[in-house]
């Protein structure tokens, strides 16, 4: 099978050069000074386990490939909107789409049945635009459980972790995506197939719609907010209108408030994504993580409180930081994808 990494950053350069290190048909889509790295060295991996170089076919435009197999979707989930519209050259009929952006998934209500069947998340999906470039059917839902840095143009530093969990969205075991887990395994990750991403999914948004938001407010590491009585008690608060929102969805979470919290205790002085992208100048993943979380509390009809108020406070931070306005963001997010996802 060949595949292409749509979105070469951090994670996605990580995956491509682990494929293409254990000898799959990689290609990786890239822009900047990163694609010029990887074009002329290839990709460097410095790995606790074991550094190597990887050196797939890294293109400039999409319309240079054609159809593939594959897609792994390696931007985050502000600009998809911008990169959904792109891929019409590599999208075959037969094309998998892999999405491995945090939050809720602009796919999420696909094939879920009941009086929220095919809702569309506009502060994920804004006008649909999403959902009218990649077929419902050719998407296949995964979560990403590790982390990694672009340290210099070409180069990777794989932090922790090795796995990706995948799943249909129809909760089915599917032979597509058998082939990719197994590609995934003889790369040397860990690619379990779940019936339950969406379970999984809520469980990842229990921690990133609270600690995310807070610690871009506070500057505040996983340790330090946990340590804070205040402050833990606003985490606490909003973990439990996430979970109610769950709930309301039919969601029923194996892993409890108090474990998520003690979870994140034990990482220690970790900065989230969202402090470190704020920290960095990029545009952070607010939408995704937090605002789509708000906006089904709208539709399942909790007041989300606590969690609409760290929100409107995290969205003006973001609108003050990136000069206020969202095209600025995307602009920006285009030419840096050098990200790290937790």
């Amino acid at each position: 099978m060949k595949y292409l990494i749509a979105g070469a950053g951090a994670i996605g350069a990580y995956i491509g050069a682990r494929l293409s290190n254990a000898g799959h048909d990689v290609i990786l889509f890239a822009r900047g000074a990163h694609l010029q790295a990887m074009q002329e060295r290839g990709v460097e991996v410095k790995s606790a386990d074991g550094d190597f170089v990887a050196r797939p076919m890294v293109a400039a435009s999409l319309e240079e490939i054609g159809p593939v197999d594959v897609i792994f979707l390696g931007v985050k989930a502000h600009s998809l909107t911008y990169l959904a519209p792109q891929l019409a050259p590599v999208l075959g009929p037969g094309t998998t789409v892999v999405s491995t952006q945090n939050g809720i998934p602009w796919w999420y209500f696909e094939g879920f049945g009941g009086r929220y069947n095919g809702a569309r998340l506009e502060r994920v999906d804004p006008g649909g635009v999403i959902a009218a470039a990649i077929p419902t059917g050719q998407v296949l839902g995964s979560i990403v459980y590790f982390s990694a840095e672009i340290i210099a143009p070409g180069v990777i530093q794989h932090i922790s972790g090795n796995r990706i969990s995948l799943g249909e969205p129809d909760g089915s075991r599917s032979e597509r995506s058998r082939a990719i887990a197994e590609a995934l395994i003889s790369s040397g990750l860990r690619a379990p197939i779940t019936a339950r991403l969406r379970h999984e999914i809520w469980v990842k948004v229990l921690g990133n719609a609270s600690f995310n938001p807070v610690s871009a407010l506070t500057r505040a590491t996983l340790a330090q907010m946990v340590g804070d009585q205040g402050v833990s008690s606003v985490i606490r608060n909003i973990m439990q209108e996430v979970e109610a929102v769950s709930h309301k969805l039919g969601m029923d979470l194996p892993v409890c408030i108090d474990q998520r919290i003690s979870g994140a205790e034990k990482i220690g002085e970790h900065k989230t994504s969202m402090l470190q992208d704020l920290e960095a100048g990029r545009p952070m993943e607010l939408e995704a993580l937090v605002g789509a979380v708000v906006e089904l509390g709208e539709k399942v009809g909790l007041p989300m409180t606590c969690t609409r108020t760290v929100y409107d406070c995290a969205r003006l931070l973001s609108q003050n930081t990136r000069g206020g306005t969202l095209e600025a963001e995307h602009l920006e997010a285009e030419h840096n994808e050098q990200n790290i996802k937790k």
